[in-house]
């Protein structure tokens, strides 16, 4: 079975997927090595205001129903999530001053490097959620399972960026997301994914990751 990519060729789905592993691999590699010297910024910051630990480790769904640990740069004060994980709202008093700066810019994943470069992660792909997380928008009670559209999106690997985390208000409802994330997995290609990790890079220069609505209104032309 064939699948045709955007410009008219045709590739095959495993030819796809080494082609986009490999871009991975080199990319997150690339990024571990020459991001390092901000690594020691970021934790010094960190330290600084709300001591350690700097690393936040947060178990998420992964490929085909597994999981794995998500590494991130702790931008909540110590003691903030004790139990289940609670989604942040806006102006969430639980981020620190140096955490709002991080998530900002999207810095606070910058350890996911190392997600992607063990293949836990891609670049693009759904958002690796976390199991069990509570949400802030819709009903928060129900499971992510029960939810249209989870089982679908868990045939690929979870992405740093894509779709929903661009175009999707931060607010929406997960339902509503995971009908991106499947617009994602029809359509998925090299060049979409260019795209969009293009995009990402724009919306962190712009600092506007934590903006509730449209975060590349008044920017670029949707």
């Amino acid at each position: 079975m064939k699948s045709s990519s955007d410009d008219g060729r045709k590739t095959r789905p495993g030819s796809q997927e080494r082609l986009k592993r490999g871009f991975d691999i080199l990319l997150s590699g690339t990024g571990l090595l020459f991001s390092s010297p901000l690594w020691l910024a970021v934790a010094a910051a960190i330290v600084l205001e709300d001591g350690w630990p700097v690393f936040f480790r947060q178990s998420r769904w992964g490929r085909n129903g597994t999981s794995f640990p998500a590494l991130k740069f702790r931008t909540m004060y110590k003691g903030s999530e004790k139990e289940r994980s609670v989604q942040a709202g806006a102006h969430d008093p639980r981020i620190t001053l140096v955490g709002r700066f991080l998530r900002a810019c999207a810095m606070d994943e910058l350890p996911q490097l190392w997600n992607i470069f063990r293949g836990d992660m891609s670049f693009v792909g759904p958002r690796a959620l976390p199991i069990n997380e509570i949400q802030s928008a819709g009903d928060s009670t129900v499971p992510d399972e029960a939810v249209p559209g989870f089982r679908e999106r868990l045939a690929v690997r979870p992405g740093l960026t894509g779709i929903a985390q661009i175009f999707a208000d931060r607010d929406t409802t997960r339902a509503r997301k995971f009908r991106y994330d499947l617009l994602y997995i029809r359509r998925q290609n090299f060049r979409l994914d260019l795209r969009l990790i293009v995009l990402s890079f724009y919306i962190s220069f712009l600092g506007r990751w934590e903006v509730r609505g449209g975060k590349l209104k008044g920017a670029v032309k949707r």
